[in-house]
């Protein structure tokens, strides 16, 4: 479905990424790893569209994205849930997911019943503001809000960061579900080891901006794998 090929990635004259090259496919969980600062984000923001590449393709089911905005990608059913949740703080959880709304037409603007069925607590807490929730609630609702876009690929930026583990567990779940369910491709970038080896069936490890190995989850216990993720 996602097909990465050779890009470049620039911040001025820093240089980001360098000949990146990656896919994921359609009812895959895809995970990219590394330590900080090696371009991880960078490259989840080249596929989303908030970050232009100098080089090199990306494209979704054959077709070159090009320098689409990030609105044009969500349209074509990219949807993103960011590093960091960035959900509206003063907005209700109920109007945070509606603004998931944005790149659909009129007669799909609802919240699919499976946002709730995999985050039961965000239903009872429609009224509550984004910014009173705990992490691990704001983490819910912007995989939420994310669904509500109707993507078909999704992509996570550090999804249990500061986590608490039984809500990592309950993302694990639903990622898991939103793979063997709804057949829905996902890109995920992870610090987390043992959540990407349950979850991952292919992975790619970062260093300095490059992709320096890729294979299955249960090669990353391999002793050249491991020293490309310890500090």
């Amino acid at each position: 479905m996602l097909n990465v090929s050779g890009i470049d990635l620039f911040y001025g004259a820093a240089q980001a990424l360098r000949g990146v090259s990656m896919e994921t496919r359609k009812g895959e969980i895809t995970c990219v790893l590394g330590r900080n600062g090696v371009g991880k984000t960078s490259l989840m923001r080249a596929v989303v569209g908030q970050a232009p590449i100098r080089a090199g393709e990306i494209a979704l089911d054959g077709r070159a994205l090009g320098r689409e905005a990030p609105y044009a990608r969500a349209r074509r059913g990219i949807g993103f849930v960011p590093q960091g949740r960035e959900i509206f703080p003063l907005l209700t959880v109920k109007e945070n997911l509606q603004t998931g709304f944005a790149p659909l037409k009129a007669a799909d603007r609802t919240i699919p019943d499976h946002v709730f069925e995999l985050f039961p607590v965000l239903r009872n807490m429609l009224g509550r503001r984004g910014g009173d929730l705990s992490g691990g609630q704001q983490q819910q609702l912007a995989i939420g809000r994310a669904l509500v876009t109707r993507p078909r690929l999704l992509v996570l930026d550090e999804p249990t960061e500061g986590i608490q583990p039984s809500i990592i567990k309950d993302i694990g779940r639903a990622i898991r579900f939103l793979k063997e369910e709804a057949g829905m491709a996902i890109l995920l970038v992870e610090q987390y080891l043992d959540f990407c080896r349950e979850l991952a069936d292919r992975v790619y490890v970062m260093d300095r901006g490059e992709i320096v190995f890729s294979g299955a989850a249960a090669d990353l216990d391999r002793p050249e794998v491991r020293r490309h993720l310890t500090v």
